[in-house]
């Protein structure tokens, strides 16, 4: 069953300003940068959480909040997961770091699954 979820990968949180929303996390909150990719995204390290900081560009999940799940093979986690009752939003689709798509499972809520490309 490749829908199977081998980690949380982070947690996507839309800012509308990359370098202030790093101030804010990174001087307030005391979390960690462990990656930044310019000012369209910034990997936070939260105590063995990732806060994914995700400027306009990067918001493939809009402008809401969204835990992202790394599967192994997209494709079929997909498929395995609109056949469960999960609604398709957009992708799959290859991003600059992985292959994902979002989704809203059966409740409504939405929820990104990634593979590394």
């Amino acid at each position: 069953m490749s829908a199977r979820v081998q980690k949380l990968g982070n947690v996507l949180v839309p800012v509308d300003d990359l370098g202030k929303a790093l101030t804010f996390y990174v001087e307030v909150l005391g979390l960690t940068v462990k990656f930044r990719d310019g000012d369209r995204f910034a990997a936070l390290d939260a105590g063995g959480v990732t806060i994914a900081l995700a400027a306009p560009e990067e918001q493939v999940a809009g402008a809401l909040t969204a835990p992202s799940y790394k599967v192994g093979d997209l494709a079929e986690a997909v498929a395995e997961l609109t056949a469960a009752g999960a609604e398709l939003v957009s992708g799959p689709e290859a991003g600059p770091h992985e292959s994902r798509a979002v989704l809203r499972d059966p409740s409504g809520n939405v929820l990104v699954l990634y593979s590394p490309l």
